[in-house]
């Protein structure tokens, strides 16, 4: 059913102004001018083709026609009222929808998500773990870690870190078969990652490359589309990967894996894991809570 409704202002102006009984009160509710006020309700009698006013030194009194629509009016913005407040509380219940690729939630995120927990008790969040990019304009996420340039159209994007892919194995395994030069490679199982159509920005052709090693095949080994897969079968000592020194950071502190030489790749592409948002989110106190626990992690990292 089509609405037959005047302009929201217009409303919201005679609404105040009658009930208050006073330009002057009206423009104080609303922030703005007595003569803005007393514009907005012209123009509400205009549409209506009705007097809804009479004006009177420093004051006004209602008309027949006016009495007859305040009450109704005032009800209504008193539902309004009722239906934000009511979306308020719902906001502040529901969990905190955050998306960010699989590798990254299990290897990084999760690991430290008890932190976050400890200083924000009255916020759950709910972790979205997908390969896929989600569209953060359309679906109902609040946050996302995002891998890639840090430009999204119509998002806000804070920059967390860069990464450097670097060769790691098992202890168990080196101690079973040293390496000690590039060269030692060869006899060695190399593990890969496979994650989309296209050449991966660095991979171990590009890494021997670099380290100046020989006699070493590149092509050889298993895949693994996601980065946590490989991680996992470096740690069970099932060969060498060339991993994300920030997904790998936790198990190398821990001593499961071991960083092979000092040569680490970026992808020279201008690649960064960057926190995206649309700019609303600013509004949402839980939201900003998140983002600046996830910061506060980076930045301790960086001065580690």
């Amino acid at each position: 059913m089509k609405r037959r409704l005047p302009p929201l202002n217009a409303l919201r102006s005679f609404e105040a102004a009658g009930r208050l009984q006073s330009l002057t009160g009206a423009a104080e509710e609303l922030s703005v001018t007595p003569a803005a006020v007393g514009h907005q309700v012209k123009s509400l009698e205009a549409y209506l083709q009705r007097q809804l006013v009479e004006r009177r030194y420093r004051a006004i009194a209602l008309t027949d026609a006016g009495r007859a629509l305040l009450p109704g009016l005032t009800e209504g913005f008193d539902r309004l009222d009722d239906a934000l407040e009511a979306l308020d509380t719902f906001e502040e219940r529901r969990a905190l929808l955050v998306t960010c690729a699989t590798s990254f939630a299990s290897r990084w995120l999760v690991p430290r998500l008890d932190r976050f927990r400890e200083a924000h008790p009255d916020i759950d969040v709910r972790l979205d773990a997908t390969q896929r990019l989600v569209d953060l304009r359309r679906e109902d996420f609040d946050l996302g870690i995002r891998f890639g340039p840090g430009h999204w159209d119509g998002l806000e994007a804070d920059y967390l870190t860069e990464e450097e892919m670097i060769p790691v194995a098992s202890p168990g395994l080196l101690a079973r078969k040293p390496v000690e030069r590039p060269d030692d490679l060869a006899d060695h199982t190399l593990l890969h990652l496979d994650d989309g159509p296209g050449p991966a920005p660095v991979d171990w052709q590009r890494w021997l490359e670099a380290a100046g090693a020989s006699g070493v095949d590149s092509s050889r080994g298993p895949s693994f589309s996601m980065e946590s897969m490989a991680i996992q079968a470096a740690v069970d000592g099932q060969g060498i990967a060339l991993i994300s020194d920030v997904l790998a950071a936790d198990e190398i502190k821990a001593g499961r894996l071991v960083r092979l030489f000092d040569l680490g790749l970026k992808s020279g592409l201008g690649l960064a894991y960057y926190l995206a948002y649309l700019p609303s989110r600013t509004r949402n106190p839980r939201a900003m809570a998140f983002r600046d626990w996830l910061l506060g992690e980076f930045e301790q990292l960086r001065n580690s």
